[in-house]
């Protein structure tokens, strides 16, 4: 919600080639991050235990997290000067805060996943979102009409948040020395580098396109539908893989990979169940989502592009958090490098072929094309590892409460079509929802009975 609202703010507070250049800052970010950063976080879920975590690991990944901070700056330094020569000063300045707030906050939530804090966990990504829509909200107010303001104030909402985060998971940080020797640390990580530059296509890599064949006003179309499309599905996919990978991990080295084979058919089984019909409720309800979130010169545009960016992000989390966690588990994370590179070629090679003349929604195909790419790729090779058995009935009965769901939604909007966009929305949305929790509880009254007695256990409802 607050990266929804920070959204349909920043489009109104900042132009459309602003908005673009905000969207690039995290894209850059995200990049860089992902090349440079990301696999020390990877690395220190699978090395350094759960529980129990000792300050020796922290340390010695602390140090690590410092370098490669330092090195992900250089590298955003020089790539700000290629993508926006103009403003490459304010550019630099934007990308460098959003690193090194990223680093320290994130590497604060990763110990704390460790730890298994999973409530802790998710107040302070609340308070995260609550700052990074109220402090970018403060900067602009100081700073107006400028990019560069919304994403300091973004980067300072993180920073606050991992502070707090890293104080409270110290509290229960246990003496010792590291778990994991420095060899073993790059031994599992340095993969994962390669890993990302091979992917390199798969990460934002269409904006860069947009950017160079069109102006940084395409960009901010493509990355607001990319936004809408993400945040719901992302949310409810990271939620379930937050606790899920550090015990598929856990499982896999006490049980053997056919226990967390298992509970990987049960993790796709669910994601699928929930996400499927999050993303019939953004296409069926898109033109009223735009109208709601949106100032008008996005209207007609961003809507068309959910659909296909649906696709893609539903592919992209099968791949990280279902068949990506496999071949993390057996410790060979260079696997990855096929997957990740069949999804470079394929974004890249379709962003070349369809941008120059299909733009923002060529951007969305080439995405889509690159995504589903690597989930084969990343499949294919997972099922060589430890095959997951496929869910099929679950996924048969959740493509079509996905289309019940969507449907339902949208003709109780069209219904109240002479009503204001918001209303529309409150009850397509509202009528979805109901929908979608009717049919799943037909479908698997067990788990619903289940649910409903353990929300009635923690309401205090005999």
């Amino acid at each position: 919600m607050s990266a929804l609202l920070l959204i349909a703010v920043a489009t109104r507070l900042i132009d459309q080639m602003e908005f673009g250049l905000l969207t690039l800052v995290v894209a850059i970010g995200e990049m860089t991050d992902v090349a440079v950063t990301n696999w020390l976080r990877i690395s220190l879920l699978r090395l350094g235990g759960k529980k129990d975590v000792s300050r020796g690991s922290l340390f010695l990944a602390a140090r690590v997290m410092v370098l490669t901070t330092l090195l992900a700056l250089a590298v955003s330094a020089a790539a700000s000067t290629l993508v926006a020569p103009d403003r490459w000063i304010e550019f630099a300045l934007a990308v460098g805060g959003y690193l090194i707030a990223g680093a320290i906050g994130r590497f604060a939530l990763t110990v704390l996943q460790m730890q298994q804090r999973h409530s802790t966990y998710s107040m302070l990504e609340f308070l995260r979102a609550v700052l990074q829509l109220a402090l970018p909200l403060l900067a602009i107010y100081i700073l107006p009409g400028s990019f560069l303001s919304i994403s300091l104030g973004s980067s300072l909402g993180v920073l606050i948040a991992g502070l707090i985060a890293g104080t409270i998971a110290w509290s229960k940080v246990v003496a010792g020395p590291a778990r994991f020797s420095q060899r073993e640390f790059f031994a599992f990580g340095v993969p994962l580098v390669v890993i990302a530059l091979v992917g390199f296509g798969l990460n934002n890599a269409e904006r860069l396109f947009l950017n160079a064949y069109y102006n940084a006003g395409s960009v901010a179309i493509f990355a607001a539908a990319y936004a809408l499309a993400r945040q719901p599905i992302d949310m409810v996919a990271n939620a379930i893989n937050m606790g899920a990978f550090p015990e598929i991990v856990g499982r896999f080295d006490s049980e053997g990979p056919a226990s967390a084979a298992a509970l990987l058919s049960n993790l796709m089984a669910l994601m699928i169940r929930l996400c499927l019909p999050v993303a019939a409720l953004l296409v069926a309800l898109g033109p009223e989502i735009t109208s709601v979130v949106l100032p008008v010169q996005y209207h007609g545009h961003v809507d068309q592009l959910f659909l296909v960016i649906a696709f893609s992000v539903l592919c992209a989390n099968l791949t990280s958090f279902v068949y990506g966690a496999v071949v993390h588990a057996h410790k060979k994370p260079w696997l990855l490098v096929w997957a990740n590179g069949a999804g470079s070629i394929g974004t890249i090679g379709l962003s070349l072929l369809l941008i120059p003349t299909m733009a923002e929604t060529g951007a969305a195909l080439a995405l889509a094309g690159g995504t589903l790419s690597s989930l084969a790729v990343c499949a294919a090779i997972s099922q060589k590892l430890t095959a997951i058995p496929l869910p099929l009935r679950d996924i048969f009965f959740s493509i079509g409460i996905a289309a019940i769901t969507g449907v339902t939604a949208k003709l109780s909007s069209v219904a109240f079509a002479q009503a204001p966009d918001l209303v529309q929305l409150a009850v397509g949305a509202v009528v979805g929802g109901l929908t979608f929790l009717a049919l799943n509880g037909l479908i698997h009254p067990t788990e619903t009975r289940a649910l409903a007695q353990r929300a009635c256990r923690r309401l205090g409802i005999a």
